[in-house]
């Protein structure tokens, strides 16, 4: 197919959901094309911590669990059984606990994930450190998930994409999208920078730019762009050896009142701070990495070092060491929040075989795969999985 313009289906995206949809796609059979305006891997699935999975499958799985559980497979079976080099490594999370409050939070939240099956433990901070000398001693605790990890996100975007490439799929990058037209038999007709396209079916994997590909067809798709940004270390000898974050915005999340100007769980309503959020982990080449703000600032990827400054000291209160190193490099990536928080995967109403995967927020690298291999069968097999039910897209996706 590599001459062709015509396929069963046409991807347009290339980070971790789009890459995952062809690349399940393919492996059914399908003859895929995914057009990307850039280069894969190019923006948010490129640029985060690559932290991974979560609190398990639990006793009765939702979206969420099945979107970071079964992502975390997909992973698993990339590198262990395909033989790509993701950086993929199983080690587990801690999430620091500053305050008696947030302890008390953090246990009564342990006690009711137990009960759902989940996986998660409380330690107090002396048994935290027998497993991360580094972390500090006056923490009030840590939330041990062990059914976290992590991987290179950029190695693990670009492998899928090869992935499919060698089971077929047209990977195309520099293709900017210009318009899509539904014909009279129900197919599609794509005009990119580079030719025009046709397939059977269109899947829109465009993440942060949801909104405005949403225009290009006269639907609102209700995205909004939020800027997370990170900074990271020279590298240093292995120290940290869990992925980290802190309870501190959970506990501050599970109190805030909704916002209808703003989507749920991030970091600032306009230039005020609501809460700190933290996550990091020290990658294979030796930084220690950490990010966590979240703002609706736009399509803005200059970092604030106000705002990294606030990160570093949070990180340093976790892991003190982190405190005596300085900042080598800080970058910025653009994520989609929907505003629910809830992500929109399936079939968008109003048209023929349209389908959408978007609104995985801050987690999109870690729970990527399993959307595109659940966007994957619908398309191939025409039905939804009963667990998209609560990312229909027909609950917010109107037209103008």
């Amino acid at each position: 197919m590599p001459n062709s313009n015509e396929s069963d289906v046409l991807i347009i995206g290339g980070g971790i959901c789009g890459v995952a949809t062809a690349f399940h796609l393919s492996q059914l059979g399908q003859r895929v094309t995914l057009l990307e305006r850039g280069e894969i891997a190019g923006e948010a699935s490129g640029v985060n911590a690559g932290g991974l999975g979560g609190l398990g499958w639990g006793s009765n799985p939702d979206l969420q669990a099945y979107l970071t559980a079964g992502s975390f497979e997909i992973f698993k079976t990339l590198q262990l059984d395909m033989g790509y080099d993701i950086e993929f490594h199983a080690q587990g999370g801690l999430q620091a606990v500053h305050t008696p409050e947030q302890a008390d939070f953090t246990r009564d939240r342990v006690l009711r994930l137990k009960t759902e099956g989940y996986h998660a433990e409380f330690l107090t901070a002396r048994e935290a450190r027998a497993i991360e000398p580094e972390a500090s001693e006056t923490l009030a605790g840590f939330m041990f998930l062990p059914k976290r990890g992590r991987a290179d996100p950029t190695k693990a975007t670009v492998a899928f994409g090869k992935a499919s490439a060698a089971l077929g799929a047209d990977i195309k990058t520099g293709h900017d999208v210009q318009a899509m037209t539904q014909l009279q038999d129900g197919s599609w007709q794509v005009r990119s920078s580079q030719g025009e396209f046709r397939a059977g079916s269109l899947a829109l994997a465009v993440g942060a730019w949801s909104k405005p590909v949403g225009d290009m067809l006269g639907i609102d798709i209700p995205i909004t762009p939020i800027k997370g940004q990170m900074w990271a270390t020279e590298p240093v000898p292995p120290s940290i050896f869990h992925l980290i974050g802190s309870m501190e915005s959970p506990f501050d999340w599970s109190s805030e009142s909704k916002s209808e100007n703003y989507p749920p769980e991030i970091t600032h309503h306009r230039d005020t701070r609501i809460t700190r959020h933290l996550y990091g982990r020290q990658t294979r080449n030796g930084e220690i990495i950490f990010g966590g703000d979240r703002q609706m600032v736009g399509y803005d990827y200059k970092p604030d070092m106000a705002g990294i400054e606030v990160n570093r000291g949070q990180a340093s209160e976790v892991i003190p060491l982190v405190g005596r190193l300085p900042i080598s490099r800080t970058w910025a990536g653009i994520m989609p929040f929907s505003k629910d928080g809830k992500p929109i995967i399936g079939k968008v109403p109003g048209f023929e075989n349209l389908y959408i995967s978007t609104g995985l927020a801050s987690s999109g690298f870690g729970r990527g795969p399993m959307a595109g291999k659940l966007i994957a069968d619908y398309i191939h097999t025409g039905h939804p999985a009963p667990v998209l039910a609560e990312s229909d897209p027909a609950r917010c996706i109107e037209f103008k």
